[in-house]
């Protein structure tokens, strides 16, 4: 079997990797990233792209049907994620998200690729009542993310059949440690300003549901969807990720990183307008599916595994949020050095090293460039 991962150095794809390896030890791993943040590793050991077989620098926008040859499965994680990178980069996310994601589907279509995994996200839900919304619910994205996954799901519906199995993959807020670690995510920013200033600022007045999975629990995700047939849920599906049990109030997740951080002072703005980005999830359907590849994490033992891992890092910024801890603030200054173009293409080669070797040339015309192992400055550390 031979499973390519797009968009596999962000936050998500090192716990992917790990998962993949573990369950398919034989399979022939391979990843695909453009590499805006090959550099920002924050956990200590091996990176995880040396479980792979090969990494390829290739931007999603230009990628090439050669890249597909003998390709089984397709886990497209790649994608510019959303606030705060999100009002920076607005027109680029239909782009980049919607169409680039399309082509490089019909592109493994036509390959002959088996099963395309996507990873979606219950922000397609946007602002809704308290009631649980379930797959068949109404949709009413508030954000142009939010709006590119519901536009890429309804374009994979389209090419589903029985020689091209899509699951598209809801999922909930991700949050926990990793191996490129962000802190643009609630939970995490929370812990992280509990760790740096013992201190969470709620802007909102903390009534707000948020549905969490833990990063592992999202790996774990994928790697029933990578192993599913069509008896189990059909040809095409979309199945929300997560668990009834982390839909979570913004002040609950706050009580519960105050509770394992001790001395932490929440400080909650009751007079703030309401927030309409509020919804709960309801996960029946992928409990039915996937029984055996249910989260595993409790809330607790996350927050524990980022204090955890932040005290690796000797983290104490209080001004975190301008660090490269924070997605927006790396593609910022990539191209305030000049390495990105507007449009979030390479202008420069950067010096040469396996994991900054990147092609710039024009659109269409890339090459992608192979690697067999990684290495890369650590961030925080």
């Amino acid at each position: 079997m031979k499973i390519l991962i797009t968009g596999n150095l962000g936050y998500v794809g090192p716990s992917v990797t790990r998962q993949l390896r573990s369950a398919f030890p034989d399979a022939d791993l391979v990843g695909l990233d453009t590499g805006y943040f090959s550099h920002c590793l924050t956990a200590p050991g091996a990176p995880p792209e040396a479980q792979l077989n090969a990494q390829y620098y290739v931007d999603i926008r230009s990628i090439r049907s050669e890249l597909l040859e003998n390709v089984d499965t397709i886990v497209h994680l790649a994608a510019i994620s959303t606030h705060p990178v999100e009002k920076a980069y607005e027109d680029l996310i239909l782009d980049i998200n919607y169409h680039a994601g399309m082509r490089l589907a019909r592109l493994a279509k036509s390959a002959g690729v088996r099963s395309f995994v996507f990873a979606s996200s219950c922000s397609a839900y946007g602002a809704a009542d308290d009631r649980a919304r379930r797959e068949d619910s109404q949709l009413r994205p508030s954000t142009v993310y939010a709006r590119s996954k519901v536009l890429t799901e309804s374009g994979l519906r389209k090419l589903a059949d029985a020689k091209f199995r899509v699951t598209c993959l809801r999922f909930a807020t991700a949050c926990g440690m990793s191996d490129r670690l962000r802190l643009d995510l609630v939970l995490n920013d929370f812990v992280a300003s509990a760790v740096a200033t013992g201190r969470i600022i709620m802007l909102s007045d903390g009534s707000p549901w948020r549905p969490l999975i833990d990063v592992h629990d999202m790996a774990r995700a994928v790697e029933w969807a990578v192993g599913r047939d069509s008896h189990n849920g059909g040809h095409f599906i979309v199945v929300n990720a997560g668990s009834e049990e982390w839909n979570y109030r913004l002040r609950q997740l706050a009580e519960a990183v105050a509770n394992v951080i001790p001395g932490t002072e929440v400080l909650i703005n009751y007079a703030a307008p309401p927030d309409k980005h509020s919804y709960r999830v309801d996960f029946s359907l992928f409990r039915r599916l996937a029984p055996r590849h249910q989260p595993q994490a409790d809330l607790q033992g996350t927050i524990e595994s980022l204090r955890n891992g932040l005290a690796q890092m000797y983290f104490d910024d209080a001004n975190f949020r301008h660090s490269a801890l924070i997605r927006l603030e790396v593609l910022t200054d990539l191209q305030r050095r000049h390495l990105l173009s507007p449009t979030l293409q390479w202008l420069h080669r950067l010096p040469a090293s396996p994991v900054a070797s990147v092609d710039t040339r024009p659109r269409g015309e890339e090459e992608p460039v192979p690697i067999q192992a990684t290495t890369a400055r650590r961030v925080g550390v």
